[in-house]
């Protein structure tokens, strides 16, 4: 039986926005329209304006009302950043850089930092070998200094959760947070997998804010499971690499280094 992937940012979110659970850990999200961006520029200052089937963080936009007025908004793509000084400007813009793409937009949350670069985590969950899901793997994600987004591809550093969050949180307070976010992620799995039920495994990306509050920014059924081989703790990989043998998504080990 092949493994079911779900490109379409959109349709995950609708999906987990049926579950109260979840509900409170999503931040908004809309489809991309002149309207839309507008009026969550107004509410929350800072918006990511996302291709609904992109990866790797392509085509990632973050779009912020800025404190000087005729600075007007902020704009930034990869390591591009631009400045309109009208909301008109600033909209035909990114509708030039969408082309015919289909967008979401997303209300921006403001990521901790680690050495004054913004990170984020990626939690993967798969279905271990009694076939129940499990949460494997947890792993930070410190952005390239330059850029918006913190994936790996596009020059993101996979690093212990433990020592990003350094200063942000104690020993035992870390531990009860990974906990927190382990129940959150399978809770994930178990609602997608009512609707996909093929699903084998998921990568959540999660951004934490500075109350420690976590958000879902998105979930890929495609996730690398290459980057866990950054940690310090090799078991981790190893069992993440024998669940995915055991549901099919490799057949014998991997050479990549």
């Amino acid at each position: 039986m092949r493994i079911q992937r779900v490109k379409s940012k959109w349709a995950k979110t609708n999906i987990m926005l049926k579950s109260d659970y979840l509900r409170q850990y999503m931040p908004s999200t809309k489809l991309f329209s002149r309207s839309n961006v507008q009026s969550m520029l107004e509410e929350y200052g800072m918006v990511y304006v996302k291709p609904i089937n992109g990866t790797f963080g392509n085509g990632v936009i973050r779009v912020e009302r800025t404190t000087v007025p005729s600075l007007g908004y902020r704009y930034q793509l990869d390591t591009a950043i631009r400045f309109y000084p009208t909301f008109e400007q600033l909209y035909q813009n990114l509708v030039k850089q969408k082309k015919n793409r289909k967008y979401i937009v997303q209300k921006g949350i403001h990521l901790l930092h680690h050495q004054k670069r913004r990170f984020d985590i990626r939690v993967m969950v798969q279905k271990n070998l009694s076939n129940e899901w499990e949460a494997t793997g947890i792993i930070g994600r410190l952005a390239h200094p330059a850029k918006i987004v913190t994936n790996y591809h596009s020059g993101g550093t996979p690093m212990a959760l433990e020592r990003l969050m350094t200063d942000h949180a104690t020993t035992s307070e870390l531990a009860s947070f990974k906990n927190r976010l382990r129940k959150l992620s399978i809770t994930i799995a178990n609602n997608l997998q009512s609707a996909y039920p093929n699903i084998k495994e998921i990568g959540v990306d999660i951004a934490i804010d500075t109350k420690l509050h976590p958000w879902i920014l998105e979930v890929n059924t495609f996730p690398d499971p290459f980057i866990f081989r950054k940690l310090p703790d090799q078991s981790v990989f190893h069992k993440i690499y024998r669940y995915a043998v055991g549901y099919g998504r490799f057949k014998k080990r991997s050479s990549r280094p």
